[in-house]
């Protein structure tokens, strides 16, 4: 019997991975529980097994009892107590092993569907990719093998809930530090991500090595590495750019593909007014607007954009208003005012001149 108990409690460590420790009180608590039911009182039991032979020492008030007396029903209450305690180590080890890898990257497979769920072999459990964390558009098939991002990992009654994501930004980076060495080391430094998941994505970096082209080294020999992390995510487009301290710069470079960028800084309202010309208008702005918008969240600056021909058209506006105030009927017939009143006092002034000519004559007659 006593070999036989440390044959089976060997067993359950070796395939369940619990500390033997864990499943020797377990079955402790469980022959208490056994005897309590026999003996009627919960007071004064005491019953240790030895970790070395097996052996099983019971006491109540002081005196020995023999285990194999605690009956039948005794016995199957110490067996649910055992397996139930098996089952609350099963989880606390599942628990703990993936508290680690929550917020981590790692690779499953599909198993099948819940609803809108997918549910993911990872091994020793299983996970829950909900509808929510799924890449739109993307479609799953059993035996279908994934890389997702471990957003939560939490106790549920007796179980571990897992909940995994295939759209979390963060899902990149982990991406990133596989493919790409210079990632993993920390020689280069993923600053910011922005990303719409499924469609495009914004990554920026910089180099603690002023040897290494950050930008090359994420991009790879004609494209590998980015490529390889593009197919993993179903073909999401991602653009790797250049971090610089001067916002001027990064949010230059946050735009592109657009080239010739003008940025002129709004500090206080933490905006950035970008003048491009015509033609590349449309690259700075992207598909409904997808460009500017992953630009302005990734650097944390809004971005309005315009072209010369705005500011153009709003300087030839000011210019016409002038002009269309000079010859508005209101203005011509002020100005007609003011001449007629300009004019007034000087024929008044003409006739007097000629009246003064004309009576002087007279005048030196009479005289």
């Amino acid at each position: 019997m006593n070999g036989e108990l440390l044959r089976i409690v060997e067993a359950i460590h070796q395939e369940k991975e619990i500390d033997k420790e864990i499943i020797f009180k377990g079955i402790e608590s469980a022959l208490i529980s056994a005897a309590k039911k026999r003996l009627g009182t919960d007071e004064g039991i005491t019953i240790l097994i030895d970790r070395q032979t097996g052996s099983i020492t019971a006491e109540h008030s002081g005196e020995k009892i023999d285990p194999g007396e605690l009956g039948r029903i005794a016995a199957l209450t110490a067996k649910q107590v055992i397996l139930q305690k098996i089952k609350e180590a099963e989880r606390d080890v599942l628990f703990h092993d993936f508290e680690k890898k929550q917020l981590h990257l790692v690779t499953g497979t599909v198993q099948r569907f819940e609803g809108p769920s997918v549910v993911i072999n990872l091994g020793k459990a299983e996970a829950i990719l909900p509808s929510r964390e799924q890449i739109q558009g993307e479609s799953y098939r059993p035996a279908d093998r994934l890389k997702l991002y471990v957003s939560e990992v939490k106790k549920l009654g007796q179980k571990v809930r897992i909940t995994v994501s295939r759209t979390h930004p963060e899902l990149l980076r982990a991406l990133f530090e596989l493919e790409v060495p210079e990632v993993s080391d920390g020689t280069i430094e993923i600053v910011a991500i922005a990303r719409e998941p499924g469609r495009r994505a914004k990554v920026a970096v910089r180099s603690h090595d002023p040897r290494v082209d950050c930008v090359g080294a994420c991009v790879g020999v004609a494209g590998a590495r980015i490529k390889s992390i593009v197919n993993e995510l179903n073909g999401e487009k991602i653009d790797i750019v250049k971090w610089d301290d001067k916002p001027g710069i990064y949010v230059a470079n946050a735009l592109k593909p657009a080239e010739g960028a003008a940025i002129t800084l709004d500090e206080e309202n933490h905006c950035a007014y970008v003048t491009l010309p015509e033609d590349q208008l449309a690259l700075a702005i992207g598909k409904h607007g997808q460009n500017v918008r992953l630009a302005s969240h990734l650097t944390g600056w809004g971005i309005e954009i315009e072209s010369p021909a705005t500011e153009e058209s709003g300087a030839q506006e000011s210019q016409e208003e002038v002009e269309q105030e000079l010859t508005s009927p209101g203005a011509n017939q002020e100005t007609a005012k003011q001449d007629t009143e300009s004019e007034i006092p000087e024929k008044p002034a003409r006739e007097s001149e000629e009246n003064t000519q004309e009576q002087s004559p007279e005048q030196e007659t009479d005289s």
